[in-house]
Order: C-alpha cells, then sequence, then structure tokens
C-alpha cells in the first residue's frame, strides 16, 4: 500500500487544499500520516469554511473532515518523520504556512529528501509553494531553481491584503509567494486563463490554488501509479 504524509499548517491551512487531496488519497488506498510543526493539531483558516465564501457544501465538507478525522486530530510533529518512509509528502497551503510550515527547517528537509529520494515525490498546493522559495539542495542550490512551478499568483493576492500588505484578519503577509519562488531561480506559470493550474517538474507537482486541489491529487496518484476508484 502507498502512503503519504500531509504537512499541515498550525497557522491557518485552507480546508479544500488539504481535505480533497486527504480525501481523494484516502479513498484510493493511499496510507496516510498527518504531521505538524509542533505536533498540535493542525488551525483550519476560517475563510475557507466561511460558507459565503466558498459555499455551504464545500465549507461543510472540509469542516466535517477537520473536526472527525482521526489523522487531522492526532498529528506527529515533522522533527520525528522522515521523507523516506513515505512515498508522497503533501504540502497543503492557505496564508498560513507562510508563518510556521515555508519557514521550518524540518518542513523544507522533509522536501527536500522526498524530491531528492530515488522513489519520492511531493505535491505541493498554493501557498505552501512558497517553501520552494526557503528549501535547498545539499549542493547549496534552491530547489526550485529551474523548475517549472504554479502556485497562488501576486495577481490573487491583490484582492486579499490591504495597501499595508495586511491580511483580514489583521495580520502583515511577510511575503508574496510569486515573488520569492522567482526570486529562487523557479520557472512560474500560474495559467491564470485556465481553470485549474497543475505543474509536474520531475518529483515536484505544484497546484495553484483551492481548485486545482482535486487535479493535484489526482495528478499524484498517477505519479504514484496508484489506480484510481470509478
Amino acid at each position: 500500500m502507498p502512503s503519504a504524509l500531509f504537512v499541515v499548517s498550525e497557522e491557518g491551512y485552507w480546508g479544500e487544499e488539504c481535505i480533497e487531496p486527504l480525501t481523494t488519497l484516502t479513498d484510493a488506498g493511499v496510507d496516510i500520516e498527518v504531521a505538524t510543526p509542533s505536533g498540535s493539531p493542525p488551525v483550519i483558516d476560517e475563510r475557507s469554511v466561511d460558507p459565503e465564501e466558498v459555499g455551504e457544501e464545500t465549507a461543510e465538507r472540509c469542516m466535517s473532515v477537520h473536526e472527525n478525522d482521526e489523522r487531522l486530530n492526532d498529528p506527529t510533529p515533522i522533527a520525528q518523520v522522515d521523507a523516506g518512509d513515505y512515498d508522497a509528502v503533501v504540502f497543503p497551503g492557505g496564508h498560513g504556512t507562510e508563518w510556521d510550515v515555508n519557514q521550518d527547517r524540518d518542513a523544507r528537509r522533509l522536501l527536500r529528501d522526498a524530491v531528492a529520494h530515488e522513489d519520492g515525490k511531493a505535491m505541493v498546493v498554493c501557498h505552501a509553494v512558497g517553501i520552494l522559495a526557503f528549501t535547498r539542495e545539499s549542493t547549496g542550490d534552491f530547489l526550485v531553481d529551474g523548475r517549472s512551478v504554479t502556485g497562488f499568483p501576486n495577481e490573487w493576492e491583490e484582492g486579499i491584503v490591504d495597501d499595508n500588505g495586511r491580511m483580514p484578519d489583521g495580520r502583515k503577509l511577510p511575503y508574496w509567494v510569486e515573488d520569492e519562488v522567482k526570486a529562487a531561480g523557479g520557472e512560474w506559470d500560474a495559467e491564470l486563463d485556465e481553470d485549474t493550474s497543475v505543474t509536474v517538474d520531475g518529483d515536484l507537482v505544484t497546484a495553484r490554488g483551492p481548485p486545482s486541489s482535486a487535479e493535484a491529487a489526482r495528478t499524484l496518484l498517477e505519479e504514484l501509479g496508484v489506480e484510481q476508484p470509478a
């Protein structure tokens, strides 16, 4: 049975970007473990379960899984896990990742090792793509340098933060994903003319945002050679 490690934010993950891949991979028979930076249960971004923001069906589904899934409620500290023990490491997005996962040395280790491992895969979604701007390979080069990637675009960020770079909850967004990934050498294309955007470059799968989550999960299953339920 294939396995995957989900590295989820304690500062606010986006519901659909975690729940959609989590349930899609589970339905395909993938054995999943959840880890967070400190080992505390992940926190869901309230906007991602607001019916007025995402629709009633998505809000209810995400909140139900968030509250009742044992894996989400009993995570492992990321310092205690190794990428080599899993077939894939998944990084769900959400603005919260900018304050913890993307800056965490162990999270970066997991990403680096997953991509470097002969049979490993990594899937990174939305704002979590920012981790690519801070992860270096053993050579010292940025992992994203020269790789084709997608992620949360500046054009969308402009519609969320105010003129002072503050989020709706008042926090100052520390950086914009597109800017940082490009600065680290990533070949960025968020495919803004498309409904979804998922990019595969070697063992790395990246996804633009919530609507791309399901496609990203199916793409990861294809990369793992896992037959998907009809």
